[in-house]
């Protein structure tokens, strides 16, 4: 397994090839191309192995109980996010999806950030209301256009987002597509601030 740690780039939370001798540096991409959300960071390098293993046992394989220690590592990761947060809240399935898989893999693991962080987790603020087809084979301008309008904050919880800072937890980062289009609501929704942990994410 390929732990990502420092140095990275602030926002994005990618590894630098090496060290550049200063704290907060941007990637050329972070300021070409800047995310939606604040900042964002990953346990390891998504890639075939023991990452893909465990997070595909862990979605597809009802493997439930590695979520906690899946979620203990995200919590290492993400702790400069979550030290004054105020909520975690997981990208959310499609009522579909999460009928045929039975659960969502992001809730599992945002609870298990909270268990190890101690940072509430909000499940039903963010919903998805746009089936959606795979991302797997789109390239990043499709993703892009795939996900626009699935994701909508309900208005009756509203007031749990507004003001707050949010941590959106998923299990991989591949594009950003999907955490750019769920950060986009919530800070419609007046969060305060959104960041991203991920346990995985393409570099």
């Amino acid at each position: 397994m390929r732990f990502i740690e420092r140095p990275f780039c602030e926002r994005l939370g990618v590894p630098f090839p090496v060290d550049l001798g200063n704290e907060g540096l941007l990637s050329p991409e972070a300021v070409a191309n800047p995310p939606v959300y604040g900042r964002a960071r990953a346990v390891a390098h998504f890639e075939d192995g023991p990452v893909r293993d465990l997070l595909h046992r862990l979605k597809y394989g009802d493997r439930m109980e590695l979520a906690k220690p899946l979620g203990a590592w995200m919590a290492r990761a993400g702790a400069e996010l979550l030290v004054d947060a105020d909520l975690i809240v997981p990208v959310p399935l499609h009522r579909g999806r999460l009928f045929s898989r039975r659960f969502n893999q992001s809730q599992a693991l945002a609870q298990a950030i909270s268990a190890a962080c101690g940072v509430p987790t909000d499940p039903l603020s963010l919903s998805r209301v746009r089936p959606t087809q795979s991302q797997t084979s789109l390239t990043a301008s499709q993703r892009a256009i795939n996900v626009q309008g699935a994701f909508k904050v309900r208005s009756d919880m509203a007031a749990r987002i507004e003001g707050r800072a949010i941590v959106l937890a998923d299990d991989v980062m591949t594009s950003g597509a999907t955490l750019n289009a769920a950060s986009r609501v919530l800070l419609r929704a007046k969060a305060r601030r959104v960041d991203v942990l991920v346990f995985a994410r393409v570099v």
